[in-house]
C-alpha cells in the first residue's frame, strides 16, 4: 500500500514538476519578448534616422532596460530550476528510507539549490547596482 502511494505521490509530483515551470516561463518569455522589442525600437531609430526624437540618453536607457529584461529572464528559468532541484530533493528525502548515503545527497541536492537561489539573488542586486550606477559617470 505504502509503495503504490510513493508511485501516486512520484507521477503526480513529476507531471507538477514537467508542466508547470514550462507554462510560467512561456507565458514570462513572451511577455518579455514583447518588451525587448519595445526596448530595441528606440536604438534602432537612433541607429537608421538620425531624425527621430531618439536621443543617445534614450538609446542608452533601452540598452539597460533590455539587459535587465534578459537578467530577470535568466533569473527566473534559474530560480524555477532551483525550486524544482529542492522539490526534488525533498521527495528523494522522503523516500531514502533512512539510507544514510541517499539522506545525504538529498541534503545536498536541497543545499546546492539554496546556494543556487542565494547566488542568483545576489547576482541580480549587482547587475541592477551596476546598471543602475552605469549613465552617472
Amino acid at each position: 500500500m505504502i509503495k503504490k502511494i510513493k508511485q501516486y505521490l512520484a507521477m503526480y509530483s513529476a507531471a507538477v514538476m514537467m508542466f508547470l515551470p514550462v507554462g510560467m516561463v512561456a507565458t514570462s518569455a513572451t511577455a518579455y519578448a514583447a518588451e525587448i522589442g519595445d526596448n530595441l525600437a528606440c536604438a534602432n531609430e537612433l541607429n537608421f534616422d538620425p531624425s527621430k526624437k531618439c536621443t543617445p540618453k534614450d538609446a542608452q536607457d533601452e540598452v539597460n532596460n533590455t539587459l535587465r529584461l534578459a537578467i530577470n529572464i535568466l533569473t527566473l528559468i534559474v530560480g524555477v530550476i532551483s525550486v524544482i532541484m529542492i522539490i526534488v530533493g525533498g521527495l528523494k528525502y522522503i523516500t531514502s528510507g533512512g539510507d544514510s548515503s541517499n539522506v545525504q545527497g538529498a541534503k545536498n541536492t536541497i543545499m546546492y539549490a539554496i546556494i543556487g537561489l542565494v547566488v542568483v539573488a545576489l547576482a541580480q542586486i549587482i547587475v541592477n547596482f551596476v546598471l543602475g550606477n552605469v549613465g552617472k559617470v
